[in-house]
């Protein structure tokens, strides 16, 4: 069995409170995981042109406030 088969063997094994404890963890593991993400393309500026396209836009006018 594969690790994510073994996974989803033993999640559908859990009672609702033990899926709701998962489901909690694995929101802050997966938010975490997300923001390493971003940071290392930030760092490497993987990011860089579309943060001058988002500047040159406000500057310009055609953003509006959310």
């Amino acid at each position: 069995m594969t690790g994510v088969r073994l996974l989803e063997h033993e999640v559908k094994k859990l009672n609702s409170a033990g899926l709701a404890a998962f489901r909690k963890w694995f929101h802050e593991f997966d938010a975490e995981a997300w923001d390493r993400q971003m940071e290392r393309d930030v760092r490497s500026g993987k990011l860089d042109r579309l943060s001058r396209q988002a500047l040159r836009e406000y500057k310009a006018g055609k953003t509006i406030e959310i």
